[in-house]
């Protein structure tokens, strides 16, 4: 094994115990006072220099050592979910509708293993930026931070992050230049009928069947506007609209959620869902109204940040336990706009593997934590704490090498 990984699965119990707290004591957005008052606690007794309420709720931990120039930002997030507990976990959440289900905890007790080991021992000389976010679940804490100064404040050179993924083998870091995560943005679309009886329905506009129109037609948006080598969805996640079956209500409304790998691409989607929208409901004697709602950014990885991240990943796992260019997702991540502001990469880290028919998982470790984020029964992987700290240490050392 690497003796660095040695090193830092040595000290991994600590922060797994650490790791296990913050998951016991889950917090949404904004709201993360006692996990941001512990790790700014650990960074101030480590030595750092610790700036609280960043963007609300946000810690950042300044260190700086020898006569480097080169300044590193690397950000955790802290925020858990709105989310009912089911994992049976014996750390499992004691507040009941919340946990750690995208695996924030672990995040932020690789970054705090890593701060430790480079306050203690690390070979460097710059100034490291440890960033510790909230919000990231919808609540946009990576703006709020930068709103706040983050960069003005705590100017960086260069930017990562780290997320962890069920499905891919516990350890194995997942890398990829350019567009790596999907933009997200919302909308919802009222429309404006006239009801009435449902058996005189000449005398009414009905919502509901321009609606149900509009369902499908929103289907070909993806489909016959996007480039087919480009990738980009348009959901329906609700539509509602009445409440007895002999009436014919006025308004029909439905929520949207739209994704896209390309800022052109997101442009166009938009676009055409407006058009389509008025087009369908104007055929259908309707009046549309819609709020559309951006979300976050498409998240593009800078070149040179991220081959010196796969390089690094490379020295410490090996090549066999790197990707090095892996798939797009279209799932979203607030990080994307500190890339916007700053070069930078961010990576996946495998939380373990589904089960196989001998009862392990697919890389021949036990099973464990193969649930995917956001549901009830997830968990961080503890042994991902002493893997991605070591990460963090050794891109640290990298990068600011003097």
């Amino acid at each position: 094994m690497n003796h660095l990984l040695a090193t830092m699965a040595d000290q991994a119990p600590e922060f797994v115990q650490l790791r296990r707290d913050i998951h016991r004591h889950p917090e949404l957005a904004f709201d993360e006072h006692r996990t941001a008052a512990l790790v700014a606690e650990r960074l101030q007794a480590w030595g750092y220099d610790v700036t609280r309420g960043l963007g609300g709720t946000g810690v950042v931990g300044r260190l700086v050592r020898g006569h480097g120039r080169r300044k590193l930002g690397l950000r955790a997030d802290m925020d858990a979910l709105p989310v009912q507990e089911d994992s049976g976990a014996d750390w499992a959440s004691r507040r009941p509708g919340l946990m750690h289900a995208c695996g924030h905890d672990g995040h932020t007790a690789m970054l705090l293993a890593a701060a430790h080991r480079l306050a203690r021992d690390g070979r460097f000389s710059g100034t490291l930026h440890l960033i510790f976010q909230p919000a990231e679940e919808g609540g946009g804490g990576a703006l709020r931070m930068m709103e706040d100064g983050l960069f003005e404040r705590f100017p960086c050179d260069a930017v990562f992050a780290m997320h962890n993924m069920p499905g891919i083998a516990q350890g194995r870091l997942v890398l990829r230049d350019g567009p790596m995560m999907a933009s997200s943005d919302y909308a919802t679309v009222t429309l404006h009928g006239r009801g009435g009886h449902g058996g005189l329905p000449q005398h009414t506009a009905d919502p509901i069947v321009a609606a149900a129109s509009l369902v499908m037609a929103l289907q070909t948006v993806v489909s016959r506007n996007v480039d087919p080598l480009q990738a980009a969805v348009v959901t329906v996640g609700a539509l509602q609209a009445g409440q007895a079956n002999n009436v014919i209500p006025a308004q029909a409304r439905l929520e949207l959620s739209v994704r896209a790998l390309d800022r052109d691409v997101r442009q166009l989607v938009e676009q055409r869902v407006r058009q389509l929208v008025q087009a369908q409901a104007e055929s259908f004697g309707v009046r549309a109204e819609i709020e559309w709602r951006p979300g976050y950014a498409v998240l593009v990885n800078t070149p040179a940040e991220t081959a010196l991240a796969r390089e690094v990943a490379i020295e410490l796992l090996g090549q066999d336990r790197v990707t090095a260019h892996g798939p797009q997702l279209t799932g979203s991540e607030d990080f994307a706009f500190m890339l916007e502001q700053v070069p930078g990469s961010y990576l996946m880290i495998g939380n373990g593997r589904a089960a196989g028919a001998d009862g392990q998982a697919g890389d021949g470790a036990p099973l464990r934590c193969t649930c995917m984020v956001h549901h009830p029964g997830y968990d961080f992987n503890d042994d991902n704490v002493a893997v991605g700290s070591a990460y963090w240490v050794a891109l640290a050392e990298r990068f600011l090498a003097g």
